[in-house]
């Protein structure tokens, strides 16, 4: 098996949080995550740590890096003791955050809520649009 680079395993990791497979994730001061994740194709371990990716997937967040670990228990243990270490200095904002998970995703429609429907939206036509044709259509009567 091809050793792979450190970019390709980055961007492998990014890519399976953001498809939320990760095990764990926590939110760190200074829009920080750090994340543990196991690679259903290697099953080794890793902790990633990344910034807020504001450039859809077209960079690596600046700041990131990755630890991995022979087995899953041995990537556990390191990310309990980086869990610790970031609550006791005061950097963990949330654990087991889903905040900015999928921020670097752009294909497919714009999801909304069944509730979003709203007059204001050009492609619903609500009663208004009704109320023009029927007005459209006495006019032409009265000709």
């Amino acid at each position: 098996m091809q050793e792979r680079s450190e970019e390709q395993i980055i961007s492998r990791l990014l890519e399976l949080e953001n498809s939320g497979q990760a095990e764990r994730r926590a939110e760190l001061t200074g829009e920080r995550y750090i994340a543990l994740i196991q690679d259903p194709d290697t099953t080794r371990g890793y902790i990633l740590q990344h910034g807020l990716d504001e450039t859809e997937g077209a960079e690596v967040p600046e700041g990131t890096e990755f630890w991995d670990y022979e087995t899953w228990d041995e990537a556990r243990q390191a990310f309990e003791q980086q869990l610790r270490e970031a609550r006791e200095s005061g950097e963990l904002v949330e654990d087991d955050s889903i905040e900015g998970i999928g921020d670097s995703e752009t294909g497919g429609a714009e999801v909304r809520d069944r509730y979003s429907a709203s007059d204001e939206d050009p492609l619903v036509a609500g009663d208004e649009r009704q109320d023009t044709i029927a007005e459209d259509a006495d006019s032409e009567d009265a000709v």
